[in-house]
């Protein structure tokens, strides 16, 4: 339920039920600059096509009315140093870091954020998470689904239980 429910947040799922309202309005029927505010990393990693990083981020910069810098994005998620590689190249963590990238290169106000250190190894899992919590000072919020408890208890200022899809336990 857990991807579901963010795919009804993001805009990109009819609710069965109920009334949704992120960012102020509800996500089916937000203006374009409403999508401008939120960033997205799905569980997936996308289909790069023959392009660099840095050929990616500038195109999806491109889109952004105050994105961030395309180098300074690159140097947040540790991809500076294979941003002129194909991304097919990449090996599959840094495909996900480049996932990342494109989700935040927008400077959203709301990022969702599914699963998104799936095959990371450990020290790339903790420089994520350094990152992610310089974004959430900078203002960001952060929806964060996750198995891993250990990130949830690390990065989490508010933890639910969703089962079922309804949430069965909230709390700091």
């Amino acid at each position: 339920g857990k991807s579901t429910a963010i795919e009804i947040f993001e805009g990109f799922r009819r609710p069965g039920g109920g009334e949704v309202r992120v960012l102020g309005a509800d996500p089916l029927q937000a203006p374009r600059s409403w999508r401008s505010g939120i960033g997205i990393v799905s569980q997936g990693t996308g289909d790069f096509g023959p392009y660099t990083p840095r050929e990616l981020l500038r195109r999806f910069a491109g889109i952004y009315p105050e994105a961030r810098g395309v180098d300074e994005t690159l140097e947040l998620v540790g991809l500076a140093e294979h941003a002129g590689k194909r991304a097919t190249k990449l090996s599959g963590g840094q495909q996900r870091r480049l996932d990342v990238a494109l989700g935040i290169v927008g400077r959203p106000r709301l990022l969702f954020l599914d699963e998104p250190t799936t095959g990371f190894d450990p020290e790339a899992r903790r420089q994520f998470w350094s990152m992610l919590e310089g974004l959430s000072a900078d203002g960001t919020a952060i929806l964060l689904t996750t198995h891993y408890l250990d990130e949830a208890a690390r990065l989490a200022d508010r933890v639910g239980v969703l089962t079922g899809g309804r949430i069965v336990a909230e709390a700091p």
